[in-house]
């Protein structure tokens, strides 16, 4: 009861603040290329959250030509072991597993005794609706210290995209455990992949302060003035990424939310809520 209590104290401010202005401040600071400034934000940043930066490409805050270009840093080669294998199932991200299991009955868990619907989620898509609904979800979490580029957990074909405008509450514990549908209600980016397992969803799900998100075939989805549902469907051959190939990034921290279909693929036993993953790591097996 107190920690619900506690959760409820942390997240109420969140409905009275203006999110989309905040992330939009967030986004010109973070692109200021005023050396001092940025440079101090990072390495003010790099201390706090105690960031790797023996793994990246660059490792000095003079490398960087704005915080944000920090802050989407890429990794050295060997920086991740990629168990590339078409019958794995690989992280896309470095973070943390929220929660992981299967939908049942359109009912995907959030926290504990918390469920929100896929049908919200894909934006009532009602064909990827009924096609993954009492599949499989994983839905990771990604804190600001970690790498924050997106890659393809298995290789596939995309046949649409769908961006949603919303909310943008954080996508914290605390939020998680609080705010009722919460990533059914904030802004995201809905890729759907034709895959050799059938219908692969990977959602950037939006949160405060993370008002930019970028696919490598779009380049910067948001922010935009078109703040309405957008649906493109692209052509078979027009848009193709492998296991592994980068598939966009958070310009700051978020969540990104994975959905298979049922009986194609089955989750690791180990994989528990609150585990850390890295990107390229098994997180599942294809189903023969």
């Amino acid at each position: 009861m107190i920690a619900r209590v506690l959760d409820c104290l942390k997240v109420w401010p969140l409905y009275m603040l203006p999110k989309h202005g905040l992330s939009r401040l967030v986004y010109w600071l973070t692109r200021i290329q005023f050396k001092p400034w940025k440079n101090l934000l990072i390495t003010s940043f790099v201390k706090f959250y105690n960031v790797n930066m023996n793994q990246a490409i660059w490792p000095g805050p003079d490398d960087y030509q704005s915080f944000n270009s920090f802050f989407t840093r890429k990794l050295k080669p060997d920086a991740r072991t990629w168990a590339k294998d078409p019958n794995h199932v690989l992280s896309p991200v470095d973070g943390a597993i929220s929660q992981i299991g299967q939908i049942n009955d359109d009912n995907i868990i959030q926290a504990k005794a918390m469920n929100y619907s896929l049908t919200k989620l894909l934006s009532n898509e009602t064909r990827a609706v009924e096609l993954l609904n009492n599949g499989l979800f994983a839905t990771l979490y990604l804190s600001p210290r970690d790498y924050h580029r997106i890659h393809m957990p298995v290789s596939g074909k995309l046949i649409k995209s769908i961006y949603v405008p919303g909310d943008l509450f954080a996508v914290n514990t605390a939020s998680v455990r609080t705010v009722d549908q919460l990533f059914a209600r904030n802004e995201r980016f809905i890729s759907l992949f034709d895959t050799e397992i059938g219908l692969m969803a990977q959602i950037m799900v939006g949160a405060v302060f993370v008002g930019s998100m970028d696919t490598v075939w779009l380049g910067q989805i948001t922010p935009t003035k078109h703040r309405e549902i957008t649906v493109r469907e692209y052509e078979e051959n027009e848009v193709g990424l492998n296991q592994g190939d980068e598939f966009g990034h958070f310009n700051m921290g978020s969540t990104v939310i994975l959905i298979f279909q049922k009986d194609s693929i089955a989750w690791l036993n180990e994989l528990k809520a609150e585990n850390p993953v890295q990107a390229g790591q098994v997180l599942g097996k294809i189903k023969n």
